[in-house]
């Protein structure tokens, strides 16, 4: 997320601040090993997951924002992946405080911005919605955005392709399943596509150019962040 998705980070922190959170930055993190346990890299997820929760337990009582679903999904994963380990019951406790950002805000209400006048599709990620649970938050998002009409389509529960690694370990099996969800996207002459993890921000976008589409694929706190813009609220 740092390294390609730093612009949804500067987002959902200004997004969080309006809605009045407010944020530090803990040191001592790392990557959150989804994408380690999804290759079967055990050992190697392990260690990272036990670096990020000696990093979380330093700041009890303390909400974890996070805003990739996949590194969510992992996070909430801990305590039962960390089960028989010495930092265990620490594990429980990070698990039990992190929050998807969509989660953060739809708990504030969130805030209205200012007029955003598109039509956006929203694709709910495996991660939020089949691993999490997480299905309104989002759509709470984009209903703080006046002017914007969104739209849900058939294939909102089936998988792009991407899962974690699996568009490289599977590409062409991958490329099947985004050849649908594609289909079944365009078919609601979205302006823009919104959805909560990265890599299924990139398989999309990457299936959308493939299909020669200029639409763009984007994080649902994005849409908010330009709403707040144009609201003044960042001025």
């Amino acid at each position: 997320m740092s390294g390609l998705f730093s612009h949804v980070h500067a987002a959902t922190r200004r997004t969080l601040e309006v809605n009045g959170y407010e944020l530090t930055d803990i040191s001592g993190q790392e990557c959150c090993g989804a994408l380690h346990a999804h290759a079967g890299q055990h050992d190697k997820a392990l260690e990272l997951a036990r670096k990020n929760v000696l990093a979380f337990a330093e700041f009890p009582d303390t909400l974890i924002a996070v805003d990739s679903a996949g590194c969510g999904a992992m996070l909430k994963d801990y305590g039962d992946l960390l089960e028989g380990d010495p930092l265990h019951e620490a594990a429980i406790d990070v698990s039990s405080r992190v929050r998807d950002v969509s989660e953060l805000l739809a708990d504030r209400g969130p805030r209205s911005g200012s007029a955003v006048k598109l039509r956006v599709v929203y694709d709910p990620p495996c991660h939020l919605k089949h691993a999490q649970g997480i299905s309104d938050p989002p759509l709470a998002l984009l209903d703080a955005v006046p002017g914007l009409e969104y739209v849900q389509h058939g294939d909102g529960d089936m998988c792009c392709g991407s899962a974690g690694s699996y568009s490289f370990t599977q590409s062409e099996l991958s490329r099947a399943v985004l050849g649908r969800k594609i289909d079944s996207l365009l078919s609601s002459s979205p302006d823009i596509v919104a959805t909560g993890n990265p890599g299924c921000v990139m398989q999309i976008g990457a299936g959308l150019l493939a299909e020669g589409s200029s639409i763009a694929a984007v994080h649902p706190v994005e849409i908010l962040d330009m709403a707040y813009a144009r609201a003044g609220y960042y001025d």
